[in-house]
């Protein structure tokens, strides 16, 4: 199967016409100036590091099927989104390997699943039990590292876990996370109220990632030390960041992406179920909350947010606008970045390279990239009509 794709080169920001051929890229030519719109850009697949949920469907609901998954696997390729970490949160054993199950069930079952899901992301149940950092993981699963249920987490997920999110806090978690590291597995900070040493101590154990951060923490800390200043200040640390304009105000946005560097910061969504539907009130997860049409989610009545309803695509402009970066810095953050702390590949404009894209109109200052077509493998996967 052969496919064309035409748009301007995020780096050059000259018309190029990149030609597919089966999962890869065949060659790529430059247009004539005024061959595609001027707004008009190819760009690599998108990668999403963290998703709960999305267009109702929750990952962590005690009903999830493979069915479901499907639904977040193709709502999600309408924003440009070609790889994801289906994210499994804070539960029982029990729950969580069931969840941990049904991704595995859809891997297998659905070869586009397959091809959208490079590896699952665990998010706890080794995070801080402190009010702040665990955010809204619920505390009495909350527990400290064990490596034998860890183990039964992966078995459940047939191998699928690539990434882990956990506090350095609890006793022994060097040792943990070095034994995790060694076995394939990316190991991230977050939710945590560890001391700097602590955390110290898990990068140099090989920790590799923050997790959001700047969010699930302390509302108040002390000014130095603290632990955001230590994940800031480790060089061997990428962070992934909200850029939603709820979770993180503007100015920290633009500190961690400059401390960090592009190559080092990743835009993630963090969605919950309720992202990708229409703004109103929501009874969810037994709370009541607001979806807001500017995308924020609070608990109903209150200013305190309730999760995350942003798409990856979103958090693009937002991140120029925040930090006064270029539209290949952003998509470098919400593509190559992610790509490669999982070891995979996402589109290149050289023969050989992997056959992601996304066709998409941007114009400075516009709220959001407006999608027109998005590749997975070669095939398209989303067209706007």
């Amino acid at each position: 199967m052969t496919l064309a794709l035409a748009g301007r080169d995020l780096r050059r920001g000259v018309p190029v016409e990149v030609m597919l051929a089966g999962d890869r890229v065949a060659g790529v030519r430059d247009l004539p100036p005024g061959a595609v719109p001027a707004d008009q850009w190819l760009l690599p697949g998108l990668v999403d590091i963290q998703v709960n949920g999305y267009a109702g469907v929750d990952l962590n609901a005690a009903d999830i099927t493979a069915d479901g998954v499907v639904e977040i696997v193709r709502r999600l390729a309408r924003g440009g989104v070609t790889r994801f970490c289906p994210t499994i949160c804070t539960q029982s054993g029990e729950r969580m390997m069931r969840a941990l199950g049904v991704v595995a069930a859809a891997c297998r079952a659905h070869p586009a699943v397959a091809r959208a899901v490079p590896g699952i992301h665990v998010e706890g149940p080794y995070i801080s039990r402190e009010d702040g950092p665990r955010g809204a993981h619920p505390a009495e699963f909350v527990r400290a590292p064990d490596w034998d249920e860890f183990a039964r987490f992966q078995r459940a997920a047939d191998g699928r876990i690539k990434i882990l999110t956990l506090s350095p806090e609890w006793p022994g978690a060097a040792d943990f996370i070095a034994k995790t590291v060694a076995s394939g597995v990316t190991v991230a900070i977050g939710h945590t109220a560890a001391s700097p040493e602590a955390i110290r101590g898990a990068v140099a154990a090989g920790a590799r990632l923050a997790t959001h951060l700047g969010n699930g923490a302390h509302a108040v800390l002390p000014r130095h030390p603290n632990y955001i200043w230590e994940q800031l200040a480790a060089d061997a640390l990428s962070a992934s960041i909200i850029a939603d304009g709820h979770h993180l105000p503007p100015a920290v946005v633009k500190t961690i992406v400059r401390a960090k560097g592009i190559d080092r910061t990743v835009l993630i969504s963090d969605a919950v179920a309720l992202a990708g539907m229409p703004p109103g009130d929501y009874d969810w997860i037994g709370l009541k909350v607001t979806l807001s049409p500017s995308g924020r989610i609070s608990l109903a009545g209150t200013p305190y947010l309730a999760g995350s309803a942003l798409a990856l695509a979103e958090a693009i402009p937002k991140v120029i606008e925040y930090a006064g970066v270029r539209l290949s810095d952003a998509v470098t953050m919400a593509s190559t970045n992610p790509a490669r702390l999982l070891g995979i590949e996402t589109g290149g404009l050289a023969a050989g390279a992997a056959a992601d894209f996304v066709v998409a109109r941007y114009a400075p200052g516009a709220l959001g990239l407006e999608v027109l077509q998005t590749v997975a493998s070669g095939e398209t996967v989303y067209a706007n009509a």
